[in-house]
């Protein structure tokens, strides 16, 4: 894992990089992510979480949603996620987004203008 700090109007942001994919795979993999993360905001890329994440009835998103607002952080996730299927699913993105504490957006820059 690779992992930087950047400074934006919102505040800084770290950025967590993987080398393998779907490294966040469960809820002990991203408290631990999240306990060690520098910053308010955690930035990872759509491929660092496993794809349960994106199937709702799986939990994960959920379990992992709910850990990052009870320690009173945000997460950016960055991708295309235009592929993904269901209304339930594009509804809970625009959801997010609309909170501005979990982002979900294909630049850096278009989700730091989303934060909260």
């Amino acid at each position: 894992m690779t992992s930087e700090v950047i400074q934006t109007e919102k505040g800084a942001l770290s950025r967590c990089r993987f080398e393998a994919e779907a490294a966040v795979a469960s809820l002990p993999d991203f408290l631990d992510l999240l306990g060690n993360c520098p910053t308010e905001t955690l930035v990872l890329d759509r491929e660092a979480l496993h794809p349960d994440f994106f199937e709702l009835r799986s939990g994960l998103a959920g379990e992992l949603l709910q850990k990052v607002s009870n320690y009173r952080r945000r997460l950016v996730i960055l991708g295309d996620f235009t592929d993904l299927p269901g209304k339930a699913l594009r509804d809970f993105l625009y959801e997010s987004n609309r909170t501005g504490k979990v982002v979900f957006a294909r630049e850096l820059g278009d989700a730091v203008g989303l934060l909260r």
